[in-house]
């Protein structure tokens, strides 16, 4: 037990945890990650687009939007990745069919997330591997063998008064022999651990300072699980509010802050445990390239993903750039998807979770998965 934090050890197994954060609304990546090295950039965006010295330069072609400079430092410690002109094959442009089609890992029914929990063995033991952080569950945890959904952990609470009936519902699920009685059982050691761990002061490790923003401390209850290792498999986290159709930059600034820092914080208290630790940020889908009269932009294709964490091979941007000249682009004027997201996310199962199907995961896709762990 360490003095400060919470440290039970109910699970010491050496497992990896996979951290998903969605940004919800179709982020433009080209506004996060900005091509300041394509002059097409700024002929097609000559009101929002981002000048080169409202950027943190990457490389050549790139630079990271001030907003997002914090991750710049994970970028120079080779931890963080970013995958540009990432997405899927799902060409609707509508949010609802692009977020499920992604979620699902394809058309087929439950999410590529609940598909792996359900080839992990230590998954179909644990009540505490999946956990959601918001008001519901995201369908790329449809069908996992259990997912707590909370959106804090102080939402989950035992009374004294209630002790009793806990107690005597544990005798008779240990007494009962029934599949039910175990999955009964599994749901009262999950809610006891939490229980254990809001008695415990939490301090965050490495300097780490959250915000209050709902973002930033659905994170830092992940990393709190992580480093508890109470046997968190894989964690969701949701950011919306990035349909940037009018004053992208308005819109866009505070998001960009609170991803960034949050991100941060989160890396700083996880420490050593980067190593097993990879958090996924993705988004349905980019941004037209061309701005619109409002000031902003409309549903496009092509966006970005960042991978952070100990184990992957950052420090870079991967991309495969067409350049923005209309004869580069997709349908209305779009940023191409060079990278399926599924050629993005594999490369972490196969390297860091061995052992899983992975055409079960993904059914009914080709993966080429990319050289990004």
């Amino acid at each position: 037990m360490q003095q400060g934090n919470t440290v039970l050890k109910l699970n010491p197994e050496q497992h990896h945890t996979l951290v998903v954060v969605f940004l919800r609304g179709g982020a433009d990546g080209l506004n996060m990650v900005v091509p300041t090295g394509d002059d097409a950039y700024y002929r097609a965006r000559p009101l929002i687009g981002i000048s080169r010295d409202n950027t943190v330069a990457l490389d050549d072609l790139f630079g990271l939007h001030d907003s997002l400079s914090p991750l710049h430092r994970a970028y120079g410690e080779g931890e963080l990745l970013i995958v540009h002109g990432a997405g899927s094959e799902e060409s609707s442009r509508s949010h609802f069919e692009a977020q499920d089609f992604m979620e699902h890992g394809g058309v087929g029914a439950g999410g590529w997330l609940g598909r792996y929990l359900r080839q992990n063995v230590r998954a179909t033991s644990n009540p505490l591997a999946s956990v959601a952080f918001g008001k519901t569950c995201p369908e790329s945890l449809r069908s996992s063998p259990a997912t707590v959904v909370m959106d804090s952990l102080g939402d989950i609470a035992l009374s004294e008064e209630a002790m009793p009936f806990v107690d005597g519902l544990n005798r008779a699920y240990g007494k009962s022999g029934l599949p039910w009685a175990k999955s009964g059982s599994d749901l009262l050691s999950a809610i006891g651990r939490i229980v254990e761990l809001q008695s415990k002061s939490y301090s965050p490790s490495g300097g780490a300072v959250y915000s209050e923003h709902p973002f930033a401390r659905h994170l830092q209850q992940v990393a709190q699980l992580i480093k508890a290792e109470v046997g968190v498999e894989a964690a969701t986290v949701d950011l919306g509010g990035w349909d940037s159709h009018i004053a992208t930059s308005t819109l866009m600034t505070p998001l960009m802050n609170q991803l960034a820092q949050g991100l941060m914080a989160f890396y700083d208290d996880i420490g050593p445990y980067r190593d097993r630790t990879t958090v996924v940020v993705m988004t349905e889908f980019g941004r037209r390239v061309y701005e619109n009269a409002s000031l902003g932009t409309d549903h496009g294709r092509g966006s970005i993903m960042m991978l952070l964490g100990g184990g992957v091979r950052g420090g870079r941007v991967l991309a495969d750039w067409p350049g923005l000249e209309e004869a580069h682009l997709e349908g209305p004027g779009d940023l191409p998807v060079r990278y399926n997201f599924r050629d993005v996310l594999a490369p972490i199962f196969e390297k860091k979770m061995p052992g899983i199907e992975l055409n079960q995961v993904f059914p009914g896709y080709a993966l080429t998965p990319l050289d990004v762990v």
